[in-house]
């Protein structure tokens, strides 16, 4: 069996904050559906939505990205750190 989701998150915002990402984990926002983390780096910002494989963003997740992305925010579902590397 592999990680929990949660260890999954944690290594990806070590490594987005080795990268020099500042990232804070949105627990309560007035959106339902909104990425996990906030990631802002030289007057960038990312939202990244953090998935354990095989599992996949909800339908309400998928249409927040696009929203997100409609409003020309990076957004993405990360299953591990190697989905950031294009992104990084």
């Amino acid at each position: 069996m592999g990680k929990l989701e949660s260890g999954i998150q944690r290594d990806i915002i070590n490594h987005l904050e080795r990268c020099g990402w500042y990232v804070v984990k949105l627990i309560q926002t007035n959106k339902n559906g909104i990425p996990d983390l906030l990631c802002i780096r030289e007057g960038k910002c990312m939202f990244v939505e953090v998935k354990r494989p095989p599992a996949r963003a909800r339908p309400l997740q998928i249409h927040r990205i696009n929203e997100l992305m409609n409003h020309g925010v990076s957004a993405i579902v990360a299953h591990s750190i190697d989905d950031l590397i294009n992104v990084v």
